[in-house]
């Protein structure tokens, strides 16, 4: 994103790896990010042994994290393709969709529209197969994904077991049967408005 970007800013750098991110989803390129950036004749040479600016770090760092938490540069779309901005090719199937950080973002699609590469998942997607249970992602994307998440439990504390008083035995509730031919106590409905201040010489009765 750094080298790419030519050094610039955030959005700038979303972009880069939003593409990274849809190559790596799209199965048609490597099965890891760094397999996606260091293929030959992709990317810029020597990003992966290049030194990135003690300056850059706090903000490239931010949108390295944003892009693994599945944020991505809302105008990139499907894109997997750029080059640097105000260049001109000859061909037909480059559907530009934006530029950012001094690159041309594009996605290749046939005459009628359709894209020439496997669509990415969407970021979304992503995400929900963060949650335990079954994968829906195409394999070269599994190894990203933790087949587990563990749940710490803690041990108890002897001290603090210790401590604790057993619960109260609740109160046993007596049941009085009434004698056979007793009357029974009805309670008598309280009217709606008892709980309301009545204004002097409203009369407490309703329509």
């Amino acid at each position: 994103m750094y080298f790419e970007s030519q050094h610039s800013d955030e959005a700038g750098y979303l972009a880069v790896g939003s593409v990274v991110m849809n190559r790596l989803t799209s199965g048609a390129y490597a099965d890891s990010i760094c397999g996606v950036v260091a293929q030959k004749r992709q990317f810029a040479p020597g990003v992966m042994t290049r030194e990135v600016k003690p300056q850059a770090e706090p903000e490239l760092t931010t949108a390295a994290d944003a892009i693994l938490s599945g944020e991505r540069h809302p105008a990139v779309k499907d894109a997997m393709f750029f080059h640097t901005a105000g260049l001109k090719f000859p061909y037909n199937n480059m559907h530009y969709v934006t530029v950012a950080g001094g690159n041309a973002f594009y996605e290749k699609r046939d005459e009628d529209g359709t894209l020439e590469t496997p669509p990415p998942l969407p970021s979304y997607e992503v995400a929900m197969n963060y949650v335990p249970g079954e994968s829906m992602l195409p394999p070269q994307f599994e190894v990203l994904i933790p087949s587990e998440v563990p749940v710490p439990i803690p041990s108890p504390d002897p001290a603090a077991t210790a401590s604790i008083n057993p619960l109260p035995t609740p109160a046993v509730m007596t049941v009085i049967e009434p004698e056979p031919g007793a009357p029974i106590a009805i309670p008598t409905p309280r009217p709606a408005y008892d709980s309301v201040m009545l204004r002097p010489g409203m009369p407490a009765t309703g329509g």
